[in-house]
């Protein structure tokens, strides 16, 4: 169940109302996210060259198999389709927003593509009086079903004013990052992290495994343990990756700190390459981290671990 069965938009700020919207593309982000928005009582329009993906909102919303006959009844449309080649046709194809000639539009690119197809697609929309948006989400498609949705936007401020409505209904955080292309380049940067993690969590089980160790155990070790001290994005709270500056006020407290954390890290990431040695696993990602260490922690690339003074 979403967050609200109202027609008000949760989260927005009081008596803004929500723009009639549309969603092209129901798959697993776009279903859900049309699913939340007919439960909120906006008034929806959803597309898909798909009959039967477009039947289970016949009865609570206006349907079509035409993008361009979506931006006649919608002033906000999220695209979800599946490639970049599938949001240029949505957007600039002969049957897609801009051949409607409707200007007024903000077009809210929720796919995951290319930086520059969106850049592109913002210039081309310009002159037709319509916005171009991109919004990277995360969360999956239970978070889309349900409202929950992290959105992180790229667009004009104007562009953003005008969506924040819908996106509020659609999330539980939404944040503006920066102009256009900045919403999926985040959403990028979040996939790092996350892949990243996953591999981390591969190896991890494989070191684990060979070392006579239940993997369920493990993983419950983890995420209670992860419930305490955080997860991945547990040293993201400075406002540069730059190594850190000791005659920087700001940087001046965390250098001694940073340097000890740095110098535990090694230890353990040596204790546990040394376990993998005595137990014929490989571990390259942890060889890798111990090599970078220095990075993670904010200091130079410099052999070994940090001394006290942070060199």
């Amino acid at each position: 169940m979403s967050k609200s069965s109202s027609g008000a938009a949760p989260g927005a700020a009081a008596g803004t109302p929500v723009p009639p919207t549309a969603v092209i593309g129901l798959g697993d982000i776009g279903g859900g996210v049309a699913g939340t928005l007919l439960e909120a009582g906006v008034e929806l329009t959803v597309c898909d060259v798909r009959t039967e993906a477009l039947d289970r909102f016949a009865d609570g919303a206006r349907v079509t198999t035409s993008s361009a006959e979506a931006a006649a009844h919608s002033e906000v449309l999220l695209v979800a389709v599946v490639n970049d080649a599938q949001v240029r046709s949505v957007i600039a194809g002969p049957e897609g927003i801009l051949s409607a000639g409707i200007p007024g539009r903000t077009v809210v690119v929720l796919s995951t593509v290319a930086i520059t197809t969106v850049a592109e697609l913002a210039a081309e929309a310009e002159p037709h009086g319509v916005s171009v948006v991109d919004c990277g989400v995360s969360g999956g498609p239970t978070a889309a079903a349900t409202g929950e949705l992290v959105c992180m936007v790229g667009g004009t401020e104007e562009g953003f004013a005008q969506i924040r409505p819908v996106l509020d209904v659609l999330g539980s955080l939404v944040l503006h990052m920066g102009p256009v292309g900045a919403g999926l380049s985040a959403k990028l940067a979040r996939n790092v992290v996350q892949y990243g993690s996953w591999l981390a969590a591969y190896e991890a089980q494989v070191l684990a495994e060979a070392a006579g160790i239940r993997l369920p155990l493990l993983a419950q070790a983890i995420r209670e343990s992860d419930k305490r001290i955080g997860g991945a994005s547990t040293l993201m709270f400075r406002e540069t990756a730059a190594p850190l500056k000791p005659e920087d006020p700001a940087d001046a407290g965390l250098v001694g700190p940073m340097s000890a954390a740095a110098r535990l890290a090694h230890k353990d990431l040596e204790a546990a390459l040394a376990l993998g040695s005595s137990v014929g696993v490989d571990l390259p990602l942890t060889a890798l981290t111990d090599e970078l260490c220095n990075r993670v922690f904010g200091f130079e690339d410099e052999p070994g671990p940090p001394d006290k003074a942070g060199r």
